[in-house]
């Protein structure tokens, strides 16, 4: 992906954005599309398609890898070999004192040395040279074919089919020569390794055509003893040139995506064609090839080895591919005679119901055509009741004097025995009186723990205290007085009281302070204090009950609805 700046991505997304590059590698989604509408090629490595920070490209290109600005001073010309320049016809002064150049002196001149220079003679003065001078940038200054003239390779082509055409008729004149002797003697002649080497490379020349006039699409060509050493086969095509290129059999754009890098069409351009007229390794796509042929033998060969590397054996696929292959063998050997022991222990120990004689069909199907009559009550009347299958284990085998099996009584989330209704497993049957037994043992137990029950004594009552207003036990010798009640119930400012006080105490000092603040209001002016005035700092009973009526209580969750 040729993104620019990196932002921060989930992990969700990062796991979709590796999926999209995976499956625009195989070709499943089309490539992304720069600025320019240009598409980029997916197999781009990251650290080439990502564009630095400092860019601040938002989009994906690949800009910042192409050439940004060219310097015009910079070139790719080359020095014009061969040109002359100016002539002169007399000798200058500070010219070259050997050939008469202008352009350097007698210690660099590269001509012969004359035996009387053109300084002294005035004749045959040489030309001056061209001098160039121009600046190359990075790619010309280490550009090795930087001046090279294409058409000066002519003659070196010109050489060298002049020397084949002269090979291929010497050779053409020693097949007619072996043919006119054939002819004459009319027996074979048997052929030296040297005729025969001469043979193999005639018919090389003869495949050696022109590819305009080339007709041998399918022929193999090989090169054995080449500068590398080894081997090396050359295909001469990979397909017929009158097979449709696999790209163009469906020129849908939806269609399936071709990869030029890997020419590769994973999926069938072709899918709803009849399968007997596609051709096998192009319409088909070349998923088919993958799972098709050695491919898939290679597929498990790899997958072998990597699990053997895995489990701790030491091999390796691309170290030791015959050791691998080796191996891979041998393992699928010893896999079959494994398979073969474990079949021939299961057939020895249950049997093989393949090689035994047929079963019948009537007992296959479980029908026959004999006729059985039954009455309503499920009697046989007429023919013969058919037999029941029995199993391997024991059934309807009664022990210890029993006439049910066990599992056939259930109570109490016990089971037990029908018969005599014993949850004891191999107990011994005591049948209809071991029935009446436990039932009147059961009622018996009933009867004693009603008895026990009603033996037993009482609690006596307790007696209820009645409480306060906030929890607090009114005393048994408090008696109030409900007008004296009513009347600290009325008193407003006597109330006004900080909140605070959550305390009694607290609120008694409350209520000596807002007593002494009365008595300095009336202290001020003495026309309003009254005769014989008294002040009573006591608290009554009745106004602690108006105070615990009247509290605010903060851990009251229904103190805002009152």
């Amino acid at each position: 992906m040729a993104t620019a700046s990196v932002a921060f991505k989930s992990r969700e997304d990062h796991r979709k954005q590796l999926e999209l590059e995976e499956a625009r590698k195989a070709g499943l989604a089309p490539a992304e599309v720069d600025e320019d509408g240009k598409e980029i090629n997916p197999h781009i490595p990251q650290y080439m398609s990502s564009a630095p920070w400092y860019l601040n490209s938002n989009k994906p290109s690949l800009k910042h890898q192409r050439k940004w600005k060219s310097d015009p001073n910079y070139t790719k010309s080359w020095y014009n070999r061969g040109q002359k320049g100016f002539q002169a016809d007399k000798f200058r002064k500070g010219s070259c004192a050997n050939c008469g150049a202008m352009t350097h002196d007698a210690k660099s001149c590269m001509d012969r040395p004359r035996k009387v220079g053109a300084k002294f003679t005035g004749k045959h003065i040489a030309p001056d040279e061209i001098i160039e001078e121009f600046e190359l940038d990075f790619d010309g200054k280490r550009d090795r074919w930087n001046g090279f003239d294409a058409a000066s390779y002519a003659h070196v082509v010109h050489r060298y089919e002049a020397k084949e055409e002269a090979r291929r008729k010497y050779l053409k004149e020693q097949q007619l020569k072996k043919l006119e002797e054939k002819n004459k003697t009319g027996e074979e002649v048997v052929a030296s390794d040297e005729e025969d080497d001469d043979d193999d490379a005639l018919k090389v020349d003869e495949a050696k055509v022109d590819e305009s006039k080339q007709m041998d699409f399918a022929k193999v060509e090989k090169r054995v003893r080449t500068t590398g050493g080894g081997s090396t086969g050359t295909v001469r095509n990979l397909r017929i040139r009158e097979d449709t290129a696999k790209y163009l059999l469906n020129l849908d754009v939806d269609s399936a995506y071709y990869d030029p890098k890997t020419r590769s069409m994973r999926e069938d351009p072709l899918p709803d064609a009849d399968p007997n007229e596609k051709f096998y390794a192009v319409s088909t796509g070349d998923n088919q090839n993958r799972l098709s042929g050695q491919a898939l033998e290679f597929k498990q060969l790899n997958l072998h080895a990597y699990e053997a590397f895995d489990k701790g054996q030491d091999v390796h696929m691309q170290a030791a591919p015959s050791q691998a292959e080796l191996l891979y063998k041998n393992f699928k050997v010893n896999k079959e005679k494994l398979k073969s022991h474990v079949k021939d222990t299961i057939m020895e120990k249950y049997g093989n119901a393949a090689t035994e004689e047929e079963i019948p069909r009537e007992l296959l199907l479980g029908q026959s055509d004999r006729q059985v009559e039954y009455d309503r009550a499920g009697r046989v009347i007429k023919g013969q009741d058919i037999a029941i299958p029995k199993s391997k284990y024991e059934e309807d085998v009664y022990t210890n004097n029993h006439t049910s099996v066990w599992g056939s009584w259930w109570n109490d989330f016990q089971w037990g025995y029908k018969c005599c209704k014993q949850t004891i497993r191999n107990s011994y049957c005591t049948g209809a009186a071991g029935i009446e037994a436990a039932e009147a043992s059961g009622e018996l137990m009933k009867a004693n723990i009603a008895r026990k029950e009603a033996s037993e004594d009482k609690p006596e009552p307790t007696e209820e205290r009645k409480l306060a207003s906030w929890g607090t036990e009114v005393p048994e010798d408090l008696v109030l007085d409900e007008n004296k009640l009513a009347e600290a119930l009325k008193k407003g400012g006597f109330w006004e009281v900080d909140p605070g006080f959550a305390r009694i105490g607290d609120f008694v000092l409350g209520v000596h302070t807002s007593i002494e603040n009365a008595k300095r209001k009336e202290e001020k002016d003495e026309r309003k204090r009254k005769y014989n005035i008294k002040y009573e700092n006591d608290v009554t009973q009745e106004e602690m009950e108006a105070y615990r009526m009247k509290r605010i209580h903060h851990d009251d969750p229904m103190k805002d609805f009152l």
